[in-house]
């Protein structure tokens, strides 16, 4: 959260906030992202509740009328980063009092929903705190505070923003692109001692089917590809079908697949405690579900992850790697680690070592651990020194980088489909993306976006591939 007008590339989650259509008389709201692909999801969804109110957005602080910060409460001094940017926004502020022109400055996101009054008593600039599940209310929110009013909007449910946050229209999804996140899921019942999830987005809730469906199909319409399933906990999700039978993430995933248009499904993030034989049969049954899988293990250490509330074994985590593996023996994994959990030994963080050398990751996700007020974890006994816990987590990521590096080398000279998804940052070049997940670099005449190709790889980068069409490739559809 260290920029406030750069751009609106979240920490973690692929892919910036795009404009809308152009609106008459239009206001215009800059969205900044921070975290998960949710939280990219949710800035998406608050920019096209507000075109309808005569916003668009734009890509600078500099010339918006509503700036909203979207925040996430899992990196570290999330808190302290968000009240930076607020002192910016403040002069900015002020800058604009004296000009006689308005700003309009909110605060969106779990960071919101874990302090609401505190922010406004703290940070005098914020004129709107709306949390997670209460976007649907935003343009009611932003007419209270054009009367005057500081607005605080943290009371929720989540069935109510599943119901009431409108899809975006036809041109603004075209505008975003052929590839598109879906939330499905919302909440977390788990209760990982480490974990404000919980405490900010609410316990788990399942998006009905039918309206799950709806969103894909016009998604399609638009011209999309791929599109992504999120939620806290995606494969928690549960709905009642048409014929009033119970479905997991895997029927689902199964009814998705019928969506004409659609040539990709993916879905983030998932809890090891969740993978039911429905959903790893889909990875065998399923070529469109791409194989590449996020699940989390947070420890390889049983002593840790009873202290940590996963409820399940590292032992039990390798039985479930063999069974996915089984199932799509082309499966890359990425994971995410903690290291230095309150009570950690030496010979934890070794079992934590081991896990990853037994299952080898193709990318991961590392932390230091860091307490979050509220949680059981900052009350807990054995914090670890920041020292030591700076030399595992460095230790961890060399061991991390390694494996990636490996299974990036192990693709050179193999072909594979690519979705080329836009025009590359050099002259003459395409992007696209493999089914692992990894930045495809291609000649211009590849294809077009839209078009899934055949590519061989020819080289590697850290984290993206470069490739060349294979002369007998066929378009798989454009938009």
């Amino acid at each position: 959260m260290d920029d406030i007008s750069i751009n609106n590339q979240p920490d973690e989650a692929s892919g910036p906030l795009t404009h809308s259509p152009a609106h008459a008389n239009t206001r215009k709201v800059y969205v900044k992202t921070y975290g998960c692909q949710m939280n990219v999801y949710d800035s998406q969804r608050m920019a096209d509740s507000l075109a309808a109110e005569g916003y668009s957005t734009t890509d600078t602080a500099d010339d918006a009328d509503l700036v909203l910060i979207n925040t996430c409460h899992i990196r570290e001094k999330a808190s302290e980063k968000l009240y930076s940017a607020l002192g910016r926004l403040r002069k900015m502020k002020d800058v604009r009092a004296k000009e006689g022109r308005e700003l309009t400055v909110g605060v969106a996101g779990c960071v919101a929903q874990a302090e609401g009054d505190e922010i406004t008593r703290r940070a005098p600039v914020v004129d709107l705190v709306v949390g997670p599940q209460t976007y649907h209310r935003l343009p009611q929110a932003l007419a209270r505070v054009r009367q005057g009013e500081r607005v605080v909007e943290t009371e929720y449910a989540i069935e109510d923003k599943f119901e009431h946050l409108p899809a975006p229209g036809k041109e603004q999804t075209r505008s975003r692109g052929v590839t598109a996140f879906l939330t499905v899921q919302e909440g977390c019942d788990k209760f990982c001692t480490f974990c404000v999830v919980p405490y900010t987005r609410g316990s788990e809730v399942s998006r009905p089917v039918a309206q799950i469906v709806r969103e894909a199909e016009k998604l399609a319409d638009a011209g999309v590809r791929e599109l992504t399933l999120l939620g806290q906990n995606v494969n928690a999700w549960h709905g009642e079908a048409a014929e009033g039978r119970e479905w997991g993430l895997g029927e689902l995933l199964y009814r998705l697949a019928e969506i004409p248009g659609i040539a990709r499904l993916r879905y983030v993030t998932s809890h090891p405690r969740d993978m039911d034989d429905t959903l790893i049969n889909a990875h065998r049954d399923l070529d469109m579900l791409m194989p590449y899988l996020h699940l989390p293990v947070q420890s390889g250490s049983d002593r840790i992850l009873k202290a940590m509330n996963r409820k399940h074994t590292a032992a039990d985590y390798l039985r479930l790697i063999e069974r996915i593996r089984g199932a799509r023996s082309d499966i890359a994994l990425s994971g995410d680690f903690i290291v230095g959990f309150p009570g950690e030994t030496d010979e934890d963080f070794e079992a934590t070592m081991q896990v990853v050398r037994d299952v080898t990751y193709a990318a991961a996700y590392s932390f230091k651990y860091s307490p979050r007020p509220g949680t059981p974890g900052a009350d807990m006994d054995g914090h670890v020194a920041e020292a030591v816990k700076d030399d595992r987590l460095q230790r961890l990521q060399a061991l991390l980088s390694e494996q990636q590096y490996a299974f990036q080398r192990s693709l050179i000279g193999k072909s594979m489909d690519v979705l080329i998804e836009k025009a590359g940052r050099v002259s003459g070049q395409m992007v696209g993306r493999s089914p692992w997940l990894q930045p495809v670099i291609i000649d211009v005449h590849g294809g077009r976006i839209g078009d899934i190709i055949n590519v061989r790889i020819i080289d590697t980068g850290t984290n993206s591939l470069i490739g060349v069409r294979e002369m007998n490739s066929a378009s798989n559809g454009t938009i």
